[in-house]
């Protein structure tokens, strides 16, 4: 009985632990439920450690219907082995370095991204991310923010 006791102890003090512990920008992502195709793609590309890591990372995160507004067949063909330097190139232009909240951005601020190029930001009309509408913003991870866009944004390729 008393093995019993401690056993129980232990795992609701481990369940606490694990709980108390924020979650990255992958996990929540995940638990957000609308970023199924994002995380898919993330994962092809091979960034997941990547987005667990440290960071701090701001992600410009395109929903599952963002994902399903591009031309039929072009998010399977972005998840072939063969397309990942293009995946990654993609994935990587909605990432900036460091934590950028809503209150930072500035109306026509340039931010450079992780994959190299720039994403401008436009608030004369609601926050926008090039021609992607920031439809919620500020959701924290332990390892940086997202902002959710509803379009997937392009790098000049």
């Amino acid at each position: 009985m008393k093995i019993t006791k401690i056993i129980a102890t232990t795992a609701i003090a481990l369940a606490m632990t694990v709980s108390a512990k924020a979650a990255d920008i992958v996990d929540t992502a995940v638990a957000a439920g609308s970023f199924n195709t994002l995380v898919a793609a993330v994962q092809a590309a091979g960034l997941v450690d990547t987005l667990k890591g440290e960071g701090p990372f701001t992600v410009f995160a395109p929903t599952d219907e963002a994902f399903a507004a591009l031309p039929a067949g072009t998010v399977e063909d972005l998840l072939k082995p063969e397309n990942k330097d293009k995946l990654v190139a993609i994935l990587t232009y909605h990432v900036i370095a460091g934590k950028v909240m809503s209150t930072d951005l500035q109306d026509d601020m340039k931010a450079a991204t992780v994959q190299g190029g720039e994403v401008t930001i436009d608030l004369d009309n609601g926050a926008m991310v090039n021609d992607a509408k920031v439809v919620t913003a500020d959701i924290a991870a332990d390892n940086g923010v997202i902002h959710v866009i509803d379009k997937v944004i392009m790098p000049a390729m």
